[in-house]
């Protein structure tokens, strides 16, 4: 149903009561031929893509809570390709050029502004390794400007350029990312695969995977058992939880990462910026608060909720960065629950049992991978074959030592055993 700007007006004045629902509300049915245990945005983006790409049919999501209720809306919404290790860059390259027509293919407002990131560096050293940074992301064809001090000072003025610890000697831009609308990615995923027949079942926790004979057969959830030919797990920072299920253990560990925002502000921040000597990054949000974050609370957690010394340590590095920040009121935070791999890097593989498949160890790279993901994974599923620019992500490399990609090595590497 389409509303003129009068019908939108009285529906938001009278609750809402008169819109229908983006997608259908179906009880699970005793068989499907694909089961997605997540209905984050990678498990939605997977189902989408099963449906829309490959053509297959009876698939169902599984989530426990609501859609778009996990990982997916607790996050800072970057949007980018600027990853320099064969592997990753080739996968994220893949994943921007999948958002910049991602809300025409779903006919849904995403939000999506390429405002461009801006990564700060303080020292030589830092200069030379953006500078190969930036020519892996040119050669791998997206775009990379390395700033000097002066074009930096002029995109952004309010900076504290001087600072005794951490000057700022320039950084290196890429104009093709950005940001887009958490919520609107899973929204736009779920109502897209509910239009081409996928079941999103909600409220509907797995408690168990059913195993015959080396291969999947099935699962078992708070509403009933549910067959399955094959089964893909894309539940982020639970995937070592629903993995033991099957009797895996995956090299993956769970960590909290916290963000924040303030109250609405005028315009003032056009771009994302990092900061490169203190883990912040910033951008201003539609409604004028400023969303910004840090670094992982540093110890294995699956609550959604952080501790107050990585608030006040985020605090000063936002502090120290740009004093102006200091003016604006802090609204909220929240925390995302993130699946630390020990390479920085993500898994999207089959499993050493038939028929079950792992999405997983995003790291600091999850919201930015949704279209990326789920487009690789539904590949995957479909036709038993990695995707071309996943083939690298292999599950196998941590126990060979073959292929590993340390793309981020301050992740949960420290605390693996």
């Amino acid at each position: 149903m389409r509303y003129n700007a009068l019908q939108v007006l009285k529906q938001g004045l009278t609750g809402n009561r008169g819109w229908g629902r983006a997608w259908r509300k179906p009880d699970p049915q005793p068989a499907y031929d694909f089961l997605i245990i997540g209905g984050g945005g990678h498990g939605l983006a997977t189902a989408y893509y099963l449906a829309s790409i490959h053509r297959k049919t009876r698939i169902a999501v599984l989530e426990k809570g609501y859609f778009g209720g996990g990982s997916v809306g607790r996050n800072t919404t970057i949007v980018r390709a600027n990853y320099g290790l064969p592997g990753n860059s080739e996968f994220y390259s893949h994943s921007l050029g999948l958002w910049e027509g991602l809300e025409q293919e779903l006919n849904f407002n995403l939000m999506h502004s390429q405002r461009g990131i801006i990564n700060l560096f303080h020292s030589d050293g830092q200069r030379d390794a953006f500078a190969r940074r930036g020519n892996a992301m040119i050669n791998q064809g997206d775009d990379a400007i390395l700033l000097d001090r002066g074009a930096c000072r002029e995109m952004l003025p309010y900076l504290d350029f001087d600072q005794t610890r951490f000057p700022i000697h320039g950084g290196l831009y890429h104009p093709r990312g950005g940001t887009a609308r958490h919520d609107a990615v899973a929204w736009g995923f779920a109502r897209g695969a509910d239009r081409r027949g996928v079941d999103l079942i909600d409220t509907c926790e797995v408690t168990g995977i059913d195993i015959a004979n080396g291969s999947v057969a099935g699962v078992q959830t708070t509403r009933g058992a549910i067959r399955a030919k094959k089964i893909g797990i894309a539940v982020a920072g639970n995937s070592s939880r629903v993995a033991a299920m099957a009797g895996m253990r995956l090299p993956i560990e769970s960590h909290v990462l916290q963000a924040f925002v303030t109250e609405g502000l005028k315009p003032v921040i056009d771009n994302v910026v990092t900061y490169g000597m203190g883990h912040f990054y910033i951008s201003q949000s539609d409604k004028g608060g400023l969303v910004f974050g840090g670094d992982l609370d540093f110890y294995p957690s699956y609550a959604s909720r952080g501790n107050l010394p990585m608030q006040e340590h985020v605090m000063e590095a936002g502090m120290t960065l740009m004093p102006m920040i200091g003016k604006a009121r802090l609204l909220r935070s929240w925390g995302g629950i993130m699946d630390m791999s020990p390479d920085g890097s993500p898994i999207i593989d089959r499993t050493g049992i038939g028929g079950l498949y792992i999405n997983t160890g995003w790291c600091y790279g999850g919201f930015k991978a949704t279209p990326g993901s789920g487009h690789c994974f539904a590949h995957l599923l479909a036709t038993d074959r990695p995707h071309e620019a996943a083939a690298r992500l292999r599950l196998d490399r941590f126990a060979t030592g073959r292929g590993l990609m340390d793309e981020e090595g301050t992740g949960a590497q420290h605390n693996l055993h």
